[in-house]
C-alpha cells in the first residue's frame, strides 16, 4: 500500500467540464473544474455564484455574481455535481396556493 492518500471521489472525469458546487453556509457556485487535490480543494474557472434570497437564506435566486477563477476550500465543499445532463424541475411537493 502506498503512502499516497486518495480521495473517495473520482473527480478526474470532471476536469475541464462544468460542475456545480454547494458549500457549507448555503453558498452555491458553478464553473469549470480546473483542478483538485486529495483534501477536495477545488479550482474553478469562470465561476458564478448564485445569490441567496435575503428574506429566506435557504433559497437561491436567479441573480448571479461572476467570480472568475476561484479556489473552493475542501472543508467547505458539501456537494459536487456535473452540470451536463442535469435539469432543474419543479418541486412536486409544493402545495398550490389555496389548496
Amino acid at each position: 500500500m502506498s503512502g499516497r492518500k486518495e480521495t473517495v471521489l473520482d473527480l478526474a472525469k470532471f476536469v475541464d467540464k462544468g460542475v456545480q458546487v454547494k458549500l457549507t453556509g448555503g453558498r452555491q457556485v458553478s464553473g469549470i473544474l480546473k483542478g483538485y487535490d486529495q483534501l477536495l480543494n477545488l479550482v474553478l474557472d469562470k465561476a458564478i455564484e448564485f445569490l441567496r434570497d435575503p428574506d429566506d437564506p435557504l433559497k437561491t435566486t436567479d441573480q448571479t455574481r461572476h467570480l472568475g477563477l476561484i479556489v473552493c476550500r475542501g472543508t467547505a465543499v458539501m456537494l459536487v455535481s456535473p452540470t451536463d445532463g442535469t435539469d432543474e424541475i419543479e418541486n412536486p411537493f409544493v402545495q398550490p396556493d389555496g389548496a
